[in-house]
């Protein structure tokens, strides 16, 4: 059972129990209340203790000298174990046991959410009318024209065909240098099926037919 414990000045500590499911003590100096409190300072129906969700509060109830927690008037101040207050000049004890804690937690209304104001441009808007796209921003677009597949084509044999000249005409300088007779002319005389003379041949018959020196 929840303890109140009042304490005169200058008198003993004055210890009360109640059950858990009691609603509502009054206090004062007054004889119907509840718990009566002998001191001056104290008013004829001073204050009440009142069973809220998940434990108690101590209110006023329009007192002369009010209820006082840690020296500050309070109009209304929620009571937890351990918790000494003011009632006039009289002092307030309130505790609870390890079980009346527990049972007084699971009584505790879970917080609400908060209340979460919507900002103007956060809000619904109706719409006015058709909504139209914006335009969209200009681009200067640099477009690369790429190489057709027959232009590709074109430029691939015109190497090619550079690169065999090149190859026939380093072939025809060597085959002069060799032979001293030009390729092109083998070539033509070769499909005429005329018989080449082997090189040095031509050096040869020339060295043989000229005059020999008079002795």
């Amino acid at each position: 059972m929840p303890r109140v414990t009042i304490t005169v000045p200058d008198r003993n500590p004055q210890p009360y129990r109640f059950q858990l499911d009691r609603m509502a003590v009054n206090m004062g100096r007054g004889s119907d209340n509840d718990i009566v409190v002998e001191d001056g300072s104290v008013s004829v129906s001073h204050a009440v203790m009142e069973r809220i969700d998940g434990g108690y509060q101590l209110r006023d109830l329009g007192s002369t000298n009010g209820i006082k927690l840690d020296g500050h008037v309070m109009p209304v101040i929620p009571l937890r174990h351990g918790l000494s207050v003011k009632i006039g000049d009289v002092a307030f004890d309130f505790t609870l046991s390890d079980e009346e804690r527990e049972a007084l937690a699971r009584e505790k209304p879970q917080q609400e959410s908060p209340i979460i104001k919507e900002s103007a441009l956060d809000a619904p808007k109706r719409p006015a009318g058709p909504v139209r796209p914006a335009p969209a921003a200009h681009r200067h677009v640099v477009y690369e024209q790429q190489p057709s597949a027959s232009a590709s084509f074109f430029m691939t044999l015109f190497f090619l065909i550079l690169a065999a000249g090149a190859f026939c005409v380093g072939l025809s300088i060597r085959h002069q240098k060799e032979t001293g007779r030009s390729l092109l002319h083998d070539i033509q005389g070769s499909a005429a099926g005329v018989p080449l003379p082997a090189p040095g041949a031509e050096k040869a018959a020339e060295g043989d037919s000229a005059p020999a020196p008079e002795k």
